[in-house]
């Protein structure tokens, strides 16, 4: 009797766990990007900053709008003509040149929806038998060293729930799988888990 008892907690324990672990993970990612674009609107452009109620979401409401404002205006000559300033700007400093071509390049190899399906990869990682979705983001014409025969591609490897932050490995392109998702809906399935979405 007692061990049954002991067996239900247990149990009833456990679904909690399943039950918030996603409640707890999206409420974690929502005040992430609530607190992220309330540092991303100035305080001047931001009621929330002066009025004496809070209006949930409005920083990142005003956020889009900026965001969609400017990328209107880098269409124009004028805007193309500032963009082109402030890049050569940051590629003459010498560390954040390496950071700015690094993520120039990773954006752009993403632009074109035609081959983002093709980006999308599953490989082994970190070990033989365990599977990571990654990022197919470049492909080595020639080995890069003489110890090693194969094509490496670059696949970056982002963590999860944050995908800011991963890991660049080498891959042979034989031990590529290449999954047919366009990226938007990789970075679902790799913010949420899991949860979101399945691989195909």
């Amino acid at each position: 009797m007692k061990s049954s008892i002991i067996t239900k907690l247990r149990n009833y324990f456990l679904a909690g766990i399943i039950t918030l672990i996603p409640i707890f993970i999206t409420v974690y990612l929502t005040v992430v990007v609530i607190d992220l674009f309330s540092k991303i609107v100035p305080d001047a452009l931001n009621p929330n900053k002066y009025l004496p109620f809070q209006i949930p979401g409005l920083e990142i409401l005003i956020a889009l709008i900026i965001t969609t404002f400017i990328g209107m205006i880098s269409l124009t000559y004028f805007g193309k003509q500032f963009l082109l300033l402030g890049k050569n700007l940051l590629e003459r400093i010498p560390i954040v040149r390496s950071i700015y071509s690094g993520v120039t390049q990773f954006t752009k190899s993403f632009q074109d929806e035609g081959s983002t399906s093709k980006k999308v990869v599953l490989i082994e990682f970190p070990k033989p038998g365990a599977w990571a979705v990654g990022f197919a983001t470049n492909e080595t014409t020639k080995p890069i060293s003489p110890k090693i025969s194969d094509n490496l591609t670059s696949v970056f490897i982002p963590t999860t729930p944050n995908p800011t932050s991963g890991f660049l490995i080498l891959v042979p392109k034989k031990d590529i799988i290449f999954l047919n998702m366009n990226f938007e809906d990789a970075m679902k399935f790799i913010i949420s888990v899991g949860a979101v979405g399945e691989l195909k």
